[in-house]
Formats: C-alpha cells, sequence, structure tokens
C-alpha cells in the first residue's frame, strides 16, 4: 500500500472514528476483499462463515475505531483484528479438538495420480485440514507469522506451533498425492 493511500486511509479512520459512516464504508470497500481472503482461508472456505467473520471483524473494527492510536497502518491493524475475530471463532467451535487427530478423514481427498490444477487442489487441501493445523499454516505460511506469535495467538507452545506446521504440510503433501 503506499504512503499516499495510508495517509488517505488515516484520515477516513479519524473521520470515521468522529463517526462519520461514510467514511467507514470506504475503508470497507478497500479493505473488505483481503480481509475476507484470510479469514476464508482461516475457515477452511466455508462461505458463509467467512463471509459471517469478515462482517464481525468490519463490525468490531467500527466499534474500537475510536481507540486505535495509529501505531501501525489501519491495513495492518484491520487483518491483526480480523485474524483474531477467525481465530477466535475456531477456538470456541464445540468439537474442534476431536477434529485434530482425524488425517484418516482426509484420504478422500488424495488426488489421483498427482496434481492437476494444482491451485484449485492446494485450497481445497488446505479447507480439509485440521482447524488449527489449519490456522498455523495459513499464518505462517501465507500471512507471514512468527511461531511466537501463532503460539501466543493460538494458546500453544511455540514447538507445538512448529508441530503443527509440520503436520499440516505433510497432511497436504499426502492429500496432493505427493508421497505415498
Amino acid at each position: 500500500m503506499s504512503a499516499v493511500a495510508v495517509d488517505d486511509d488515516l484520515a477516513l479512520v479519524q473521520r470515521a472514528a468522529g463517526g462519520e459512516v461514510s467514511a467507514f464504508e470506504i475503508l470497507y470497500r478497500r479493505h473488505v476483499r483481503r480481509i475476507h481472503g484470510v479469514v476464508w482461508r482461516l475457515v477452511g472456505g466455508v462461505e458463509a462463515r467467512a463471509e459471517e467473520l469478515t462482517q464481525d471483524a468490519f463490525v468490531k473494527a467500527w466499534q474500537a475505531l475510536p481507540g486505535f492510536r495509529g501505531d501501525s497502518a489501519f491495513s495492518t491493524w484491520l487483518h491483526r483484528l480480523a485474524v483474531n475475530t477467525a481465530l477466535m471463532d475456531l477456538r470456541s467451535r464445540v468439537g474442534a479438538e476431536a477434529l485434530e487427530t482425524d488425517d484418516s478423514a482426509l484420504e478422500h481427498m488424495r488426488a489421483p495420480g498427482g496434481s492437476q490444477a494444482l491451485g484449485i487442489d492446494l485450497e481445497r487441501a488446505v479447507a480439509t485440514l485440521p482447524p488449527r493445523a489449519r490456522a498455523v499454516l495459513v499464518l505462517y505460511d501465507v500471512e507471514g507469522w512468527k511461531h511466537e506469535e501463532i503460539a501466543a495467538e493460538l494458546g500453544m507452545a511455540v514447538g507445538s506451533s512448529k508441530a503443527q506446521l509440520h503436520r499440516a504440510r505433510g497432511l497436504l503433501r499426502r492429500v496432493l498425492g505427493d508421497t505415498p
């Protein structure tokens, strides 16, 4: 994002924090695609949940705008808020722990004879990962978070974050047909 866009965001944030709905609408339109994308990946490609959590993130952003200090770019702050919203949803899901150990559920996704249409196969495969493994993979490999940040956010040890990443990558290789 250019310096002009960051400055423009800051002006819009200040106006929105003062209650100007039209300024917030501009911020929403400017950032919704990126926010939806990360949330969609974190929830495993479940569109209805991604839409709901994206909206939740923007509602929280609207409510928290008066407290936005500008220590980081608005886009960074909003992105972090959206990821936290999705991760809180992940943690609150009943039965998510049972999914953590059910690697056999991924067998039906195995690509026959290799990985045709790798991009589509990869998105589908990521969506089938157990929730915590998927969250670690998305946050580390896609969003560029460090294991320390992931561990703190997901309430796990740094070693567990590394283990979940290793597990997620192994499951992806198996699902995509790269290993026997």
